[in-house]
């Protein structure tokens, strides 16, 4: 009998582990793979060693209490050296707007200011607004808002900062760009800020969660972890492991075990079971409520969400290796390519590039650097096709990505190495997500982060960690979700 199962090694659930485990509790980890991480894995090919998803890392200053992943490491007695990332972002976008968002909070209002100098007061009373929201919740320790005690300990501490906190949380990013601006291409400019992280654009954006992330790329900066972002969850394991919890590999939960309407164990796929006191799903709610648990009627609150929420879309990734003379110097890590603001949001209509090796080099041999591109994509597409239809739409996919790709760094194709593409297929076949998703998006504008799910679950004894709950999609987040979800289970069984 464990105190808690935490089902995926997603960094949302080795989060919410290594702070049980740090706390005393005895933790089982169940992963189906055979690596930890998740969407936050990596895989290596001939000499190369690609992540899987993002590579534009939050979480690992030195300073405040966003630094949600320098803490989860330091809880477990463990720590990765990071590279910072002086440009969070070099965006191309229509009507020759080609900006770079850089470390420097005042150099990126300047660069921003020169593009719309009519609108320099507006600028920056949005971005300075969006500061008082980071300053609010870097005041304060950043754990689970389901725990009475913790919030009533938070306001007696730091009042203002939670009142201010209160004004923001019904109030979206859009709402609070236009009372400052006016300008409808810079408004264009900030939905494509929230898109790029949030896969919405800023008028169904929480503006706390904007604040957060408009804020601390200038705070705590974005930082590459040395050796590739699959490094994140080796260390936590590792950690898991130093601190007397266990994780099994390729241990394929196929239902969760509930008696008298709790969660008490699960079952993996060799029929083999596993008891404990709480159970932590790091799968989405999708996976958890309509695969893991028996074929029931969806408890009330369960329907309300999906009511408000849809999955978001999957991806088409190219990773590819290309040769060094390609890039010319100073090329940033990151990039990204929107031709058309009106398909901005369409499949294929957003091209994100990442480039890890211009941080960290020995990602691939010498001469050579990774690039990965991707788009949003829906798993629909890719449906009931056949083995040769399949291959001809990844290569005509593909190509169409180069051909955009072409026009920021000319020359792409001649100087590929090597060229490996996903689907939303491959993305479902290797994470065990359905429809390949990557969390949850609003169906419809909603009052900020009030509609967000929490941790817990209608069902006792069983929590949903991840980006299906509070506060959503992106590595920082998820790894608040798991600082959330330890804190409530420590309390429910008593090691906090």
């Amino acid at each position: 009998m464990y105190d808690v199962i935490v089902i995926g090694s997603g960094i949302g659930g080795l989060v919410t582990a290594t702070q049980l485990v740090a706390k005393g509790a005895n933790v089982l980890v169940l992963e189906g793979y055979t690596i930890p991480g998740g969407s936050s894995g990596y895989f290596e090919r001939e000499g190369y060693c690609f992540d899987v998803g993002a590579s534009m890392i939050f979480g690992f200053g030195d300073k405040g209490t966003t630094n949600l992943l320098t803490r989860a490491l330091q809880a477990v007695d463990v720590s990765i050296e990071s590279i910072p990332d002086n440009v969070q972002i070099h965006y191309h976008l229509p009507n020759s707007l080609d900006l770079k968002v850089t470390r420097n909070y005042e150099d990126f209002l300047q660069n921003l200011i020169a593009y719309f100098p009519h609108e320099s007061k507006g600028i920056r009373s949005f971005y300075d607004e969006c500061w008082k929201v980071f300053n609010c919740l870097n005041r304060m320790e950043l754990l689970s808002l389901e725990e009475p005690v913790y919030l009533m300990r938070t306001f007696l501490k730091h009042p203002l900062a939670c009142l201010g906190l209160a004004r923001y949380l019904p109030q979206n990013a859009g709402d609070i760009a236009r009372k400052h601006i006016k300008d409808p291409e810079l408004l264009k400019f900030i939905d494509i800020e929230c898109y790029c992280w949030s896969v919405v654009p800023a008028d169904i954006t929480q503006m706390i969660y904007a604040g957060i992330v408009y804020s601390d790329r200038h705070y705590g900066g974005v930082n590459y972890p040395q050796g590739g972002v699959g490094q994140i969850a080796q260390k936590l394991v590792e950690g898991l492991i130093k601190k007397g919890g266990k994780i099994i590999y390729q241990a394929r939960v196929t239902q969760i075990i509930k008696e008298k309407g709790k969660a008490v164990g699960v079952k993996l796929v060799n029929n083999a079971e596993f008891r404990a006191k709480r159970i932590v799903s790091n799968a989405t709610r999708w996976n958890t409520f309509e695969k893991l648990l028996p074929p029931v009627v969806l408890p009330a609150n369960e329907n309300r969400w999906l009511l408000r929420f849809i999955k978001s879309p999957s991806f088409f990734s190219l990773h590819m290796v290309v040769k060094a003379e390609l890039l010319s110097p100073g090329t940033e890590c990151h990039h990204i390519l929107v031709s058309e603001w009106d398909k901005m949001m369409d499949s294929e209509g957003t091209v994100f590039v990442s480039i890890p090796t211009l941080l960290d080099p020995k990602l691939a041999p010498e001469g050579h650097h990774i690039i990965h591109a991707f788009v949003t994509n829906w798993i629909d597409e890719w449906q009931g096709l056949s083995e040769k239809e399949y291959q001809a739409k990844k290569e005509a996919t593909a190509g169409r990505i180069l051909d955009k790709l072409e026009k920021i760094f000319p020359g792409i194709e001649a100087n590929l190495d090597y060229l490996e593409a996903g689907t939303p297929k491959t993305h479902r076949r290797f994470l065990g997500r359905v429809d390949g998703t990557y969390g949850p998006i609003p169906r419809k504008k909603l009052w900020g982060l009030l509609g967000m799910p929490f941790n817990r679950t209608s069902i006792k004894g069983l929590y949903i960690v991840g980006d299906s709950s509070f506060p959503g999609q992106g590595l920082n987040a998820v790894a608040f979700s798991g600082f959330a979800c330890a804190h409530r289970v420590g309390v429910d069984l008593g090691f906090v």
